[in-house]
């Protein structure tokens, strides 16, 4: 009788034979080993987390120099970026140009008042007036500071103390006193204004804390409702092109006023953050808005924003006019 052993040795060749062709045919169809003629992938496989290791959040984005193009205002455009970490100031090619300031001069003038007292505690008013003069743009409480200050010499100490060059007071035709939303600034000049704040030059020690934190509860939107005669609302510009990360905390500062001289208005923004100061400074018809005047700057800020390395950064999406020209690159 023939042995039954190579026909047992036979039968499971086969089986075993199809057991292992099964799961190979399924690998070649999976995802990671896909057949021959699928398309590559570029995606790299994850890598798994040790346990007991929580991953880093991502850096946060920041602002960096770069080209920045903006409407024609049919008027007068002007930025400036200052890095804190490297010191160094770049902007439109204009940036030495000057604009009145209006009320962005405000948060030097409540510095000026509270770095003169020294050791003293301001009365409660002032310092009511000194809250108002930056939350709300109260043009009454800056008057009661700035004549505090002496008037001129309250802008003779601005150049002085922050180091400015480009700066000049004015006093305005039929006029024998100097004007504080008058005088004259450029966008290099308004961001050193914001160092000479933000590192405790302008208003010392004990006060430069308070006058940041009240930056950054300016309050008042561009609505007709929140713009009154002596005092409005001024939370827009820079801050509203910026992401949510990055905005908080920014400290910032406006003036606005629509000037019936030259029939424009004289729109500028200020914002302060630990490792950067922007300022833009415009002037454009006042049958213009007020709105037109705030997406300008915050137009510039978000065309600044950049993504610090291993930053997911959105970008918010362009803002203003479609049809734009170039406004300066960094110099």
């Amino acid at each position: 009788m023939r042995s039954r052993m190579p026909l047992v040795l036979a039968m499971a060749t086969v089986v075993l034979g199809g057991l292992l062709l099964v799961p190979l045919a399924h690998a070649k169809l999976t995802p990671s080993n896909p057949p021959p003629d699928a398309p590559p992938t570029t995606e790299a496989p994850e890598k798994p987390v040790p346990a007991g290791i929580t991953p880093a959040a991502p850096p946060a984005p920041t602002l960096v120099a770069g080209p920045v193009t903006v409407p024609d205002v049919d008027g007068f455009f002007s930025w400036a970026l200052l890095d804190r970490r490297s010191g160094r100031i770049s902007g439109a090619r204009n940036m030495t140009a000057t604009n009145s300031t209006e009320s962005m001069i405000k948060v030097w003038i409540v510095s000026d008042y509270l770095r003169r007292l020294g050791d003293r505690k301001p009365p409660a008013e002032m310092l009511k007036a000194a809250s108002t003069a930056i939350r709300d743009s109260n043009d009454n409480a800056t008057e009661l500071l700035f004549n505090q200050g002496g008037g001129g010499p309250v802008i003779d100490r601005l150049i002085k103390v922050c180091g400015l060059t480009d700066t000049k007071k004015v006093v305005p035709p039929r006029s024998r006193t100097v004007w504080w939303s008058y005088t004259r600034m450029s966008a290099r000049d308004a961001v050193r204004m914001g160092e000479c704040i933000k590192d405790g030059t302008a208003a010392g020690k004990r006060w430069t804390k308070w006058v940041l934190d009240e930056m950054t509860k300016v309050r008042g939107s561009t609505a007709k409702k929140d713009q009154k005669a002596n005092q409005g609302g001024g939370r827009w510009g820079i801050i509203d092109g910026l992401p949510p990360e990055l905005a908080k905390g920014v400290a910032i500062k406006n003036g606005w006023t629509r000037i019936g001289a030259d029939g424009k208005w004289h729109l500028n923004c200020l914002a302060v953050s630990d490792d950067w100061v922007l300022s833009v400074l415009t002037r454009y018809p006042v049958n213009k808005s007020l709105d037109y005047g705030a997406n300008l700057c915050a137009s510039v800020a978000s065309q600044l924003v950049a993504a610090r390395p291993g930053a997911v950064l959105k970008i918010p999406p362009p803002i203003g006019n479609a049809a734009a020209k170039p406004g300066g690159g960094p110099s």
